[in-house]
């Protein structure tokens, strides 16, 4: 693809480009990583000047493994950065075991420079681990939240594409990197810039802060009747405290048969069966992705016994809920 190289005036006093830094953690999302240092080299390419510059970094300061399995050359280890940073932490995969001590304990230190910095997909996990999104809202990969609302109850965790607060930024993973950059942008620079840049990666809608991240309900389930929609939605905002089938379907001015019949013609399962799916995906994301214990794991998720949890669990899923977590700290350790 050929590039204008320059088609946006941009009025700036400032001759020193604003510096990003990336810091890669292991089996971070290409994506992501991708989506938000492209959009800094266009917005430089269509301005015609240099406006961002930008390094990549990590432990070790050699190689960063992505979650593809393409290592990426490292400019340098975890060092010193100057105040006029910003630091974007890209996390991907297992970013629990990519949160070492060693990354927190530089993460606090050069946050209390007052340095900019942000999580992109679940690099909002590695910000709250080190206390830096106390008190903020935030947002991460829709697959991780359950397991990060379960363990920072301080941060207001919200279903946005991406957030800023203050001096603190995240995104849900994925091409919203591309929103939060397009934001900065026209921040920095103004609208037209910003627009641009979407322009030349065929970005035709922009989202904002308001926008949410997961499709909606009729799309994932592939059927668009507001009755059984509401009904999803009422049961995945109450895992923890289950609502019963005939509470559900008065709710939604229906009888207990009817509501059966509607899950039944179209999604060929029952309520109480698709309600249990759901309950227990929730408790395979915790185990995967938490310490929390089989017992709290159960509890958060509406069983009232480890058992019957187990039993569940094991008719879904053909293993219990401890051989679950013991294979997945296997697969950890590899």
């Amino acid at each position: 693809m050929k590039e204008q190289r320059q088609v946006v005036d941009v009025d700036t006093e400032s001759t020193k480009p604003k510096h990003y830094v990336f810091v890669l953690l292991n089996k971070f999302s290409v994506l992501s990583f991708a989506s938000a240092l492209d959009s800094l080299r266009i917005a430089n390419r269509m301005s015609g000047r240099e406006l961002y510059s930008w390094s990549l970094i990590g432990e070790g300061g050699d190689l960063a493994h992505c979650s593809a399995g393409t290592s990426f050359k490292l400019a340098g280890d975890l060092g010193e950065l100057s105040r006029d940073d910003t630091v974007l932490i890209c996390g991907g995969v297992d970013v629990q075991q990519a949160t070492t001590k060693r990354l927190l304990s530089w993460l606090r230190r050069e946050a209390r420079k007052g340095i900019k910095i942000g999580g992109l997909c679940t690099g909002a996990f590695t910000l709250a681990k080190a206390g830096l999104l106390d008190g903020k809202r935030a947002t991460i990969h829709w697959e991780n939240s359950d397991s990060f609302t379960e363990e920072f109850d301080e941060v207001e965790l919200t279903k946005s594409v991406f957030l800023i607060d203050g001096n603190r930024m995240t995104t849900a993973g994925g091409t919203s990197s591309i929103d939060l950059m397009l934001k900065i942008i026209a921040d920095d620079f103004g609208e037209e810039l910003a627009n641009a840049v979407a322009d030349q990666m065929i970005y035709s809608t922009i989202r904002t802060d308001q926008d949410t991240q997961r499709l909606s309900v009729p799309t994932r389930i592939g059927v668009r009747h507001p009755k059984l929609s509401q009904v999803i939605q009422m049961m995945e905002r109450n895992i923890e405290e289950p609502i019963s089938p005939s509470i559900l379907a008065k709710d939604v001015g229906m009888s207990t048969r009817q509501l059966e019949r509607l899950f039944r013609r179209y999604l060929n399962r029952s309520p109480k069966r698709y309600y249990m799916e759901l309950r227990l995906q929730k408790a395979r994301n915790l185990l995967m992705q938490t310490d929390m214990t089989v017992i709290n794991v159960a509890l958060a998720c509406g069983f009232a016994s480890p058992s019957h949890f187990s039993k569940c669990y094991r008719a879904h899923y053909n293993t219990t809920p401890y051989r679950e977590r013991g294979a997945q700290a296997g697969r950890t350790s590899d």
